[in-house]
């Protein structure tokens, strides 16, 4: 018998890709993620360094801006002072106790509410998480499918008017088009409700995981998950405008391409329906740039709510990044600055997986 076995019958002898595949150790995938996972926490480190520097750099006192003129003149009260909030030690020592600090999952204290960094965000994230997921999800569906129907009704009426729709969106202010979206449908109509996240009459309900929507409807309380609702919808929609915009202009630049594709022209002359060829053949490329903006869009909904906050009355995390910048409270502007920064790289991890999920090109570079 011969020692070089013939491959079993059937079974299609391994190629030198799959072997070296194999050699490297795993699905092409997972080898992908790790990559990625390794990627994002030397960039999560990164991140810690540049709030800490940009934050030290900032002109101002902070002993002034939280102590009075009368303490300002006493030397020991700020040399106290100072020493209490570790600002009397060198600024890599100070920058190492921080990273120790953040390893504990401990991110200071706050100089201006006098408790935890960590539990202030703990606060005031899940609103802006609340209000900016629900503005991208209806940007998600409004754009991908605007941009999809303008795409395959090129140059007809229907196209020329969701591109002039999309480019009102982007350009208009989203301050201006909050403060006249507020005046408009509360004050002079009055069928929206007011500031705030829910009615006050009401409540609150058990907080489990900030989200009052999601907290709501795990109390069984459809009267405050109404109220919810109905005070999400105005700020979200305001803030989704200009993503709707942005995503119905990307995905239709995308669906425009694909379809001079060789390979859509050949599924039309196989007598393919134009419903498979638009989900299996047409979206599936076309999705790679649209979650790119996607991701970008949620990050900069996440980052950039201050002033539809301020208008709304929203308690979220820009108002107290706004609060904390103009008080120069040190540790709750670098806790701000970590916590946008780790959810930009957490999207951007998640943009990267559903890239290797819909483009198999992409995970074997």
């Amino acid at each position: 018998m011969s020692e070089t076995q013939e491959p079993a019958a059937g079974r299609p002898a391994a190629g030198p890709a799959q072997k070296k595949a194999g050699r490297r150790g795993g699905h092409p995938l997972v080898r992908f993620l790790v990559r990625r996972v390794l990627l994002a926490v030397l960039m999560a480190w990164g991140i810690t360094l540049v709030t800490f520097v940009l934050t030290n750099l900032v002109p101002g006192d902070p002993v002034a801006a939280n102590l009075g003129q009368r303490a300002l003149g006493d030397p020991a009260i700020v040399a106290q002072w100072r020493a209490e909030h570790g600002l009397d030690k060198p600024l890599w020592q100070q920058y190492l106790i921080h990273l120790q600090g953040l390893v504990q999952g401990d991110l200071g204290t706050s100089q201006q509410s006098h408790r935890p960094v960590a539990q202030d965000l703990a606060e005031f994230v899940p609103a802006t998480l609340e209000l900016a997921g629900a503005a991208i999800l209806v940007s998600l569906v409004l754009g991908v499918a605007f941009g999809v129907v303008a795409a395959l009704r090129r140059d007809r009426l229907s196209d020329h008017a969701l591109r002039v729709l999309s480019l009102i969106g982007i350009s208009v202010p989203t301050f201006w088009l909050a403060l006249v979206a507020f005046y408009v449908f509360f004050y002079r109509l009055q069928i929206t409700p007011g500031s705030g996240r829910v009615d006050a009459a009401l409540g609150s309900a058990p907080p489990v995981t900030g989200l009052q929507t999601v907290d709501a409807l795990l109390a069984g309380r459809w009267d405050i998950f109404t109220s919810a609702v109905g005070h999400l919808v105005t700020p979200a929609l305001v803030l989704a405008l200009y993503t709707i915009g942005l995503l119905t202009r990307f995905t239709r630049s995308a669906v425009l391409e694909v379809l001079g594709q060789d390979y859509v022209r050949a599924a039309r002359a196989k007598g393919l329906p134009g419903r498979t060829i638009l989900f299996r053949y047409v979206l599936r490329s076309a999705l790679v740039p649209v979650i790119t903006v996607a991701g970008l869009a949620f990050g900069s909904l996440l980052s950039g709510t201050v002033l539809v906050e301020a208008i709304f009355a929203w308690p979220g995390i820009g108002q107290y990044a706004y609060k904390s910048a103009t008080t120069l409270d040190l540790p709750a502007v670098m806790g701000v600055g970590l916590v946008v920064g780790v959810v930009y790289l957490v999207i951007n991890l998640i943009v990267d997986v559903l890239y290797g999920v819909i483009d198999p090109r992409v995970r074997l570079q």
